[in-house]
């Protein structure tokens, strides 16, 4: 099967940071802030990003442009006689297909949401009413699995690659615009210095957990993300530089994020009155509605850039499934998205019923209160799949009797102009980065059981 490649390198830094920016920035980061303590939990995420988070994905670059394949082919491909790393590359699909198996009925609420406020009807919305409300939850997520197979049904230079600048382009306008608005309002500089003022007094070892997961999650590492754009690209640019592009670009649409809610809910309110989850759905829609002819225009601007950055993920791995069950099958395209497209909305049925009919099924917090089937598949993806996939990543490329090695690896990496990953790195990349991740790993296992517990 002849690879396909993007069509240029704003293309590669636009749909990478595409897959990277999703609700992950929009949705989780701002609620666990808001129960994390506000700027320390905020200054710990940027120090994972940038010395955890930035190493792996130069890692999983590398061995997406090496490999030239899908992340399920590629560690067979790399690998050396009688090793066993394609594991990891079983894990990664897994684990791409357990984030859809929830991402599509979020983002299928979001839709709801913009039609809501776009029409005049967004009284009395939130998280709970939502997810419980059947005809929704299973319409919107089927519309979410259709348009997004729908895209990647055209080639990647057509489809993928140009629906995602646009929507890159009109999402940071979008979050700007409203960031610029959300900090001039009276009130927001208590909801600022909440976010930004870190208040090192409230951080515990499970806010250092909880850092790590969120840069994962954020930045779509470990399970195979990256690596399938780094083997659609050429080696005329290092990748430690495209990588801190992309890195940015992400950083920046978390960071954008909270500049809009939390001046907002601190200029409307007391101060965060749903953390957790229901922040974004239930917090927000209710701050909206409550300011008027006003709210109802930043209501449908909000939830647009929302949908925006949710779908730009949704094509991204969508895309990964999709060259992941192609290399398998040998599929054309347009076969293999119409396939999996039937496959994803059976798979993601029971998500988008778990609001009502599976709503007591799965509970992983200690205090009972847990969101079912939304707490099985995210706890696979940030628990298990991320952070095991980023450890194999890194050995993978620094030691050589059990991987490719660092030579090979700097080989790869550092082709073509820009930025390169020095000698002296290694220790960053082969030592620290995968103690820390181990470690913050084991702490979750064994404070929280296999399973951990879901914030909220």
């Amino acid at each position: 099967m002849e690879r396909e490649r993007l069509g240029s390198r704003l293309g590669f830094i636009l749909l990478s940071a595409g897959c990277a920016i999703g609700l992950g920035n929009v949705w989780t980061f701002p609620w666990r802030t808001s129960i994390s303590g506000g700027g320390a939990f905020v200054l710990i995420y940027l120090l994972c990003c940038a010395l955890i988070g930035l190493p792996v994905m130069v890692a999983e670059f590398s061995i997406g442009r090496k490999a030239q394949v899908s992340p399920v082919k590629m560690w067979d491909k790399l690998q050396k006689p009688g090793q066993k790393w394609g594991f990891f590359g079983k894990l990664g699909l897994l684990g791409n297909i357990a984030l859809m198996a929830f991402y599509t009925t979020i983002a299928g609420f979001l839709w709801f949401y913009f039609f809501k406020f776009l029409f005049g009807n967004s009284m009395d919305l939130s998280f709970t009413s939502t997810y419980a409300n059947i005809p929704v939850s299973l319409g919107f997520m089927v519309l979410v699995v259709v348009l997004g197979f729908f895209v990647l049904s055209f080639d990647l230079q057509k489809g993928l690659e140009a629906v995602t600048k646009y929507m890159m382009v009109g999402l940071f306008v979008l979050m700007v615009g409203l960031a610029i608005y959300a900090c001039t309002l009276p009130g927001a500089a208590k909801g600022l210095s909440f976010y930004l003022k870190p208040d090192f007094s409230v951080v515990t070892p499970m806010t250092f957990v909880k850092a790590l997961n969120q840069s994962f999650f954020s930045l779509s590492l470990g399970m195979g993300s990256m690596a399938i754009f780094g083997s659609y690209i050429g080696k005329e640019r290092s990748l430690l530089g495209e990588s801190i592009n992309v890195v940015a670009l992400d950083t920046l649409a978390a960071l954008l994020a909270g500049f809009i809610i939390f001046p907002v809910v601190y200029s409307y309110s007391d101060g965060i009155q749903i953390p957790g989850p229901e922040l974004l759905f239930t917090t927000m829609s209710t701050l909206f509605n409550n300011m008027g002819g006003v709210g109802r225009i930043l209501g449908t601007l909000f939830f647009l850039f929302m949908i925006f950055a949710s779908m730009s993920t949704v094509f991204a791995v969508f895309e990964n499934i999709l060259a992941m069950v192609r290399d398998l099958t040998g599929w054309e395209r347009k076969k293999g998205c119409w396939i999996l497209c039937i496959g994803m909305i059976i798979l993601c049925i029971p998500m988008a019923l778990g609001g009502s009919v599976f709503r007591e099924t799965f509970y992983f917090a200690e205090d009972g209160k847990g969101y079912g089937f939304l707490d099985f598949w995210s706890m696979i993806v940030e628990k298990w799949c991320q952070p095991l996939g980023a450890i194999a990543m890194l050995l993978f490329c620094t030691w050589g009797k059990i991987g490719m090695g660092w030579e090979a690896f700097l080989e790869e990496a550092n082709q073509g102009k820009g930025l390169k990953v020095a000698k002296w790195m290694k220790i960053l990349f082969g030592v620290i980065a995968p103690a820390v991740i181990l470690f913050v790993f084991l702490y979750g296992l064994k404070t929280y059981g296999w399973a951990f517990r879901p914030e909220g």
